[in-house]
Formats: C-alpha cells, sequence, structure tokens
C-alpha cells in the first residue's frame, strides 16, 4: 500500500498512530472495571497512547515518511483518544457535561471538515496552538484517571487539578475551533482555484510562531 505523498503509509510513525486507535477500547474497558489495579493499568495504557502522539510525527519528519494518511490520521487518533475519555468521565459524573460537549462538538466539525478537504484533494493541517491544545487536554485527562489515588497539592486535590486544567483546554479548543473554521470557510469559497497537492493550514492567532 503506498501514498500519493511519500511513499507505503505502512511505517512505524502510522502503526504507532493507529495503534493510539487500537488502544482507546482497551484504556475504557479498563477505566470502567473495578479495582485498584485496573485504574493502574489504564494509567499506563492512556499513558504509552499519548506518548505515541508524542513520537509518530517526529519520527515522520526525522525518516521523511510523511504520508497523507498519517496526517490526517495523527489529529483524528487525539480525538477518539480524547474524546473517549472525556465521554467516559462525563458518564460518571467526574466532569461537567458543559466541559465535555463543545470539545466533541468541535471536534467533530472540524473531522468533517478535514475530510471534506480530503475530499477536495486538500488537507488541512494541524496548527501548533491545536497540538498545545491536545497536549493540555492529555495531561489533565491523566489527572483526572489517576483520581483519588493521586496525592493532593495543597487544599487542590488531583482530579480538581483535571477539572480545572480541562476548562482551560474547553477555552483552547474553542479558540482553535473558530481558528478551523474560519480557514475552512475561506477554503470553501476559494472556488476555481487549483486543489491538488495543496494544504489548508489553519491561520494562527496572533502571536503563535511556527
Amino acid at each position: 500500500m503506498r501514498d500519493t505523498a511519500s511513499g507505503s503509509i505502512v511505517n512505524l510513525p502510522n502503526i504507532l498512530t493507529v495503534s493510539r486507535i487500537l488502544a482507546t477500547p482497551l484504556f475504557l474497558a479498563m477505566l470502567f472495571a473495578e479495582g485498584a489495579h485496573w485504574r493502574a493499568a489504564a494509567v499506563i495504557v492512556f499513558l504509552l497512547a499519548s506518548l505515541t502522539d508524542l513520537y509518530d510525527g517526529r519520527l515522520a519528519r526525522a525518516r521523511d515518511c510523511v504520508t497523507e494518511f498519517g496526517r490526517f490520521m495523527d489529529p483524528l487518533a487525539d480525538k477518539i483518544l480524547v474524546t473517549s475519555a472525556l465521554v467516559a468521565f462525563a458518564l460518571g459524573r467526574i466532569v461537567n457535561a458543559w466541559i465535555v460537549v463543545p470539545i466533541v462538538v468541535r471536534d467533530v466539525v472540524i473531522t468533517g471538515m478535514r475530510m471534506y478537504g480530503l475530499y477536495q484533494g486538500r488537507m488541512m493541517e494541524t496548527s501548533r496552538l491545536a497540538k498545545w491544545k491536545t497536549t493540555v487536554q492529555m495531561v489533565m485527562l491523566g489527572f483526572l484517571i489517576v483520581g483519588p489515588a493521586g496525592p493532593d497539592f495543597g487544599s487542590v486535590t488531583t482530579t480538581e487539578i483535571g477539572v480545572y486544567g480541562l476548562w482551560a483546554a474547553a477555552i483552547l479548543t474553542m479558540v482553535t475551533g473558530y481558528d478551523y473554521l474560519r480557514a475552512g470557510l475561506k477554503h470553501i469559497t476559494e472556488i476555481g482555484t487549483p486543489a491538488e497537492g495543496k494544504a489548508v493550514k489553519a491561520a494562527k492567532p496572533a502571536g503563535n510562531t511556527g
């Protein structure tokens, strides 16, 4: 199997990306299982899955094996892992649904825009701010997964740090969502512009570099 960007889609970075998706149901099963050992296992699986997000893109660039498949599936794998964890915590009443709903809605809309862009022969790239948003989400979810087993930080518990951090992540979600929406609508209105081989990159807010 080959990709139009750079050779075969069967490479280590793409395998890491797909493993993040495959790890999600395993993580959820452990999260809902009874017993402290299952919660500890869920922490380990989530940590390993999160680490694949750190290394798949770096490996792809270092080995010059960036593919269109990887560029599309990398952020999608993040959304599957993060959204599944968020919904699980909302169902468990650990976090408020008002935090989860805007994040999930934003991710569904952006994924739809990515799929439309792919159909049109354009790839919507992930902005640096969006990557930071995903990192914040994963770190805060880590605090929530550890939960009551974690230490207190003064008068603040591990769970409370996770909840407060998710509110900050929700704000970043709205900012990056607007960013992507603006770039996506601009792309849709560019009728008649040659689309093959071009990428639509989300406009970056002032102060964001790179």
